[in-house]
């Protein structure tokens, strides 16, 4: 029978190995079945207090349990891979939004709500990035498919569950949102796919709350 401390440590490693989070079903089954879920959800708090001031953290997301670089130390981590990470279109950034915050919807229930057309390349755009999936079909002539966000997405915003959502503006600010091109003076863009694009990068957090429906 391990000590609590070595059970600690034994966690500390697995976490430490892993590329990908650790939920509670895989650590448990490192020890085997005499270790509670309640005692080891207890150790996990215990080892995350104590990385707690260090260059990284212990952090519980959708997944499980990983460590993660702190926030302050991140830009220096960037400069080992100076690749840029993607960027989103407006129209990418809205449609995300729209189902993140009224899930599980349909493109339809999409269209309906930014007022254009959802292209098919938003949509496989999202699911390419693991960000939502089809979970379904709506009972209606066509069944159409209803989508929701995955725990991938929970996990790279660092969300545990969808009530960990943060206000709009700040998903606006944590995922990459790609500058559109600026509309001339009174002049509309010809392709409806691309109108949120072409109104420029004023206040996005803004239209993408007043497309969802969550002003305030």
């Amino acid at each position: 029978m391990h000590s609590p401390a070595d059970v600690k440590r034994i966690l500390e490693a697995a976490l430490l190995a892993s590329q990908e989070p650790l939920g509670l079903t895989e650590l448990k089954r490192l020890l085997g079945r005499d270790l509670g879920t309640d005692t080891l959800r207890n150790l996990l708090a215990e080892l995350a207090e104590e990385w707690k001031g260090r260059s990284v953290e212990l952090v519980n997301v959708a997944s499980g349990w990983r460590f993660q670089t702190t926030v302050e130390f991140q830009p220096y981590i960037e400069r080992l891979n100076p690749e840029k990470p993607p960027r989103y279109s407006r129209a990418v950034m809205e449609t995300l939004a729209i189902i993140a915050y009224r899930q599980p919807v349909t493109r339809g229930d999409i269209e309906d709500i930014r007022g254009v057309t959802v292209s098919t390349q938003i949509i496989q755009s999202l699911e390419g990035r693991g960000w939502i999936d089809a979970v379904g079909h709506r009972e209606t002539p066509g069944r159409p498919a209803l989508y929701a966000t995955t725990r991938q997405f929970l996990d790279d915003l660092g969300l545990r569950s969808l009530e960990e959502l943060p206000p709009l503006e700040e998903i606006a600010q944590t995922l990459a949102l790609e500058p559109g091109p600026t509309a001339e003076a009174g002049v509309r863009p010809a392709n409806a796919e691309t109108v949120a694009e072409a109104e420029g990068l004023a206040e996005p957090e803004a239209e993408v709350r007043a497309a969802t429906g969550t002003e305030g």
